[in-house]
């Protein structure tokens, strides 16, 4: 327990050795002081109760509109964006959003920076410069944003929801905004938009409103003080809380089956009802133990019946879209061409299934599991990033007492059937909403939903006919899961003798590889385990790399009743294929993973080829590949960048050429052929002894490689795989201009990538150095002042160890071409103020990555993932930050400026580049003009420009073998 100012207790993990303190201000602002002496990052966030439901009539997405401008500047740091480049400049991140009933705003940023970071912060609610100037540009980035979103189908489908709602219901409203809604209607209305956000500010931000969560490496009572200090001046109206009043849903938006056409290729049903919210029972859990019984993916479930079947492929169940005032609980079922076919048998059979939980009745033994797995989850929760800590809490504190807000909902624990059966009833045909999603429908709609132009019509359906269909639907043994077991019930900490930092080459042989970590942070009950199947006949041609794909989908498939139970009790598995090979992953409670481990590698010894199976995995895989197209333009834009610099990978475009012609029998021939060369790579970190990593590894050789019918033989020297990257050519600038693949996509996107190098510490820390001073510039000139669009970032690129930078920015209003001008205007500009810069300012940057770079990993999984990357690239650089922070404390700012004018510098005669340009409908006579106009450095064809160019040596050696 931790102890609040007030002595309310507040219900903390077990592991947990911060101190909390509930702080409530002279204002009536609540405050939350974390205090984590061991943290390299400090947060806060604070939680605004007001959002989107309270916009005014004609002035859809201001509570959003009002998140943007909020940021810009203060009466004290009247400098515009002056905020986010202080925080950036000190190794941090700022971010909001806004939801119906909320709005959030948080950041992070390096210890030394934290206190004047909160005063900058605390401005935004005390005394706000939303300047006339930049409103215009902020309506243009609310406009981007949603422009992004337009054929999203998560955005279509949930407005669709919200539409077929009550007009006069604040649930109907449309979130975002846009220009439409924010400029041209007001304006035509004579509504200045700036003056109604500002009346929006003042009617509605006053402190009783507000939550706020700090994160602190120093003390409570220090940090008590500062906080009072700056934000105990905040405005106090004791305005009252915004409350939805009423049901979103009347009797007409009830019983009824809407038919939608979506984006991308799939068949999905939504099942949806209004309940009670599970808020005002959140120790019960009604919605938490109904999810977890329809949700199920065991033996006798509704998703193991459908599945049988051949009609889904995914299931999911739980509450969504809840407020104090309504709820709704949906399922949510992903479709086979064939299940599309049999909807009302579908239908039929989820109301079957909760009629048997009528019949079983509310199972005390099921809400037991339930409650010890969350109270295991809760208590032995790993660490997250600070931002995302205060973020969770500053949430939970508008809605739970003071006690559960580290707690909130996740840890339901009083049996209570009545509270269970009174949800139960609610999901009754009586009161369904049916979204059936298809693109079949498609010129069989008869409606438009007005915001995101989605077609749909809709008609009415009586529970009778319901009944009609549940009667009707096959007859199947459905029935409650079996107890579950994979809970862990040993929760003790192996011996970790030594303080090892990192991972060690316990083993090697002509079979496998064994890198070792035994946990000496975390303390945490948990193991991470990667087995990396290097079989080079997997990426040999589009056809291997596509049966690998299906391979890796058929094994998932084949496990998923049994290893259902193990993610249920907190170990978690994947299996996924890759360039040369697959991947096995687990992670979750070290006591019985064993187990999972040995199923997963006796499932890929015994595997064979189910027809029934391979026809549903085959339909999944390629409409995984036909749904490539509709992808954000940008990230298409970066998957080209990859094809064209990474050696040895397959197109899409090819593997969805070869897709259709393969049968079973390609499949049978292809496994055994697949498997018979195949080095294993392991990385076995955690709560795991030396002993039993080795045990584990020796377990599968064994059966892979020792026994009287191997699978599987050593890979001769010649076949270890090596990641190889082209190396561009000094001086040239090229690029490789596309057609966005949705035609109906009006976003452009660019990618402008520089390349630097192969891994060096000494190159490494001006790359990084460089990315850290001129990323909030980037963001500020293109995004901010000119507008390109809402997608504008700089970052780092990392292909197997060849480092390098890269723009990505996704516009409507400009062209790839004319964005890569706006770039390269920029790096104009940028060299006047690098070549400014103080030494002050260069040690004061030096200073804020050198603390991002010794800054301790959070997790276990978040620990792998880096030694991971390392062994993965072969670069085998575990000790990696203590040398690149060696290199910062030596490096000059002349040295910065001379990495400048070599790699980055418009026109300099040593540097890189390549650019994507994907061309959205918008400017399509612009790709023509690109794609007909002969150029030195355009690519026309990736494969012809990929094998003419030399490439960089690998950093992988032979696998598993360090490299000195």
């Amino acid at each position: 327990m931790a102890v609040g100012k007030d002595n309310v207790e507040i219900v903390k993990a077990r592991i947990d050795k911060r101190e909390y303190r509930r702080v409530v201000l002279r204002n009536s602002l609540q405050v939350l002081i974390i205090s984590d002496p061991d943290t390299d990052k400090c947060a806060a966030s604070m939680d605004v109760g007001v959002g989107y439901f309270s916009d005014p009539a004609g002035l859809e997405g201001l509570a959003h509109f009002l998140e943007h401008m909020l940021f810009y500047a203060s009466e004290k740091y009247p400098v515009e964006d002056s905020y986010s480049k202080y925080i950036t400049e000190h190794g941090g991140s700022t971010n909001a959003f806004t939801s119906s009933e909320h709005t959030n705003y948080f950041f992070d940023v390096n210890t030394d920076g934290f206190a004047e970071a909160l005063d900058r912060f605390a401005q935004f609610f005390n005394k706000p410069l939303m300047s006339a100037d930049a409103t215009m540009r902020e309506i243009k980035a609310v406009d981007s944003e949603n422009q992004k979103n337009l054929l999203s189908d998560a955005w279509r489908m949930n407005q669709l929801q919200k539409h077929l709602s009550d007009e006069d219901h604040p649930y109907h409203k449309f979130s975002t905004g846009n220009w439409d809604t924010l400029e041209i209607r007001p304006k035509a209305k004579g509504v200045d938009t700036r003056n109604e956000l500002l009346k929006f500010y003042e009617e509605n931000y006053s402190a009783n409103l507000m939550h706020l969560v700090i994160y602190t490496n120093e003390s409570l009572d220090k940090f008590q003080n500062l906080v009072e200090e700056k934000f105990q001046d905040i405005r106090n109206t004791n305005k009252n809380c915004f409350h939805a009043r009423g049901q979103p849903c009347k009797s007409e938006h009830l019983q009824i089956l809407v038919k939608t056409v979506p984006i991308k290729q799939g068949h999905k049903l939504r099942i949806v009802w209004p309940v009670t919210p599970e808020i005002h029972h959140y120790t019960e859990g009604p919605c938490r133990y109904l999810g977890h019984l329809i949700g199920h993916e065991g033996e006798g479930s509704l998703y193991y019946i459908l599945k049988k079947l051949g009609w889904a492929t995914g299931l999911s169940a739980g509450e969504s879209d809840w407020s104090l005032d309504f709820s709704f609980f949906k399922v949510v079922i992903d479709l086979t061409d064939a299940g599309h076919e049999h909807i009302q048998d579908i239908i039929g059979l989820l109301f079957k299934y909760i009629n048997l939980l009528q019949q079983s009745g509310v199972c005390k033994w099921i809400f037991e599991e339930l409650s010890a797995v969350c109270e295991t989850k809760f208590h032995y929760q790993d660490k997250i990033p600070p931002s995302d800590y205060v973020v969770n809490i500053a949430s939970n504190m508008q809605f739970y007492p003071v006690k559960d807000w580290l707690t909130g909902s996740s840890m339901p624990s009083k049996f209570s059937p009545s509270v269970i059966q009174m949800v139960l009833d609610q999901l009754s045909p009586d009161n369904v909403r049916i979204f059936w999603e298809s693109k079949n429908f498609e010129g069989l709609t008869d409606k438009v939903e007005p915001w995101y132009g989605t077609a749909y019509s809709l008609e009415k359906i009586t529970g009778s006919v319901i009944q009609g269909w549940v009667l009707s639907a096959p007859d199947e043994n459905m029935h409650l899961p079996a107890p579950n077991e994979f809970i862990p019930t040993d929760l003790s900490l192996k011996n970790a003798p030594e303080k090892v930092k990192f991972p060690v080459l316990l083993s090697r042989s002509t079979y496998s590889a064994l890198w070792y970590k035994p946990d000496t942070l975390f303390s945490t009950p948990k193991a991470y385990v990667k087995i990396d199947f290097n079989c080079p006949y997997a990426g040999n041609s589009p056809e291997a790399e596509v049966l690998t794909h299906i391979f890796t989908q058929l094994l998932m498939d084949y496990l998923n009743d049994y290893a259902y139970y193990a993610q249920v009790a907190g170990l978690y598995y994947s299996i996924n294929h890759k360039d040369g090979g697959f991947q096995v992953t687990l992670f979750g409670y070290n006591h019985k993973l064993r187990n999972l481990l040995e199923t997963i590698v006796e499932k890929i010894v015994s595997f064979e080829v189910k027809t029934d199976r391979f026809s549903v995995i085959k339909e999944l895989v390629m409409k995984e590949y036909q749904n490539f197209k509709y992808q954000q333009p940008y990230q298409q834009a970066m998957y080209y960048c990859s094809l064209i610099l990474q050696d040895q990978t397959w197109p899409l475009i090819e593997q969805l050429d070869v897709l259709p012609a393969l049968q079973v029998e390609d499949l049978v021939k292809f496994v055994p052929a697949m498997l018979s060369r195949t080095f294993v790579e392991f990385y076995i970190a955690g709560n795991v002894e030396s002993h039993g990593a080795l045990s584990m590894v020796k377990h599968i050789e064994n059966v892979l490689f020792n026994c009287s019918k191997p699978l599987c033989k050593p890979l001769f020297s010649s076949q270890h795989l090596a990641n190889r990257v082209v190396k561009l050519e000094s001086g040239m600038n090229y690029f490789y201009p596309s057609e966005c693949l949705n035609s109906e996509d009006e976003n452009s996107a660019l990618v402008h990538y520089i390349q630097v190098g192969p891994d060096d510490f000494k190159l490494n820390v001006k790359l990084q150095l460089f990315a850290l001073v001129a990323k909030q510039p980037t963001f500020h000139q293109l995004r901010s002042v000119e507008q390109l669009g809402y997608i504008t970032v700089l970052m780092q690129r990392n292909d197997c160890g060849i480092r390098g930078l890269q723009f990505i920015i996704q516009s409507t209003v400009k062209s790839p071409g004319n964005i890569e001008q706006r770039v390269e205007a920029f790096l104009k500009i940028f060299e006047t103020k690098l070549y400014e810069m103080t030494v002050d300012e260069f040690k004061s940057n030096v200073n804020a990555l050198i603390d991002m770079k010794l800054e301790k990993h959070k997790n276990l999984r978040e620990e792998s993932a880096f030694f991971w990357r390392e062994i993965n690239d072969g670069t085998l650089r575990f000790d990696r930050r203590i040398y690149e922070v060696e290199a910062l404390r030596e490096l000059t700012l002349q040295e910065l400026i001379d990495f400048f004018n070599e790699y980055v510098k418009v026109g300099a005669p040593r540097k890189k580049t390549l650019s994507i340009r994907v061309h959205g409908n918008r400017h399509s006579s612009e790709y023509k003009a690109e794609a007909s106009e002969p150029h030195l450095a355009k690519i026309d064809n990736i494969f012809t420009f990929r094998r003419s160019q030399s490439l960089y040596g690998s950093f992988k050696g032979l696998s598993g073998q360090v490299k000195l």
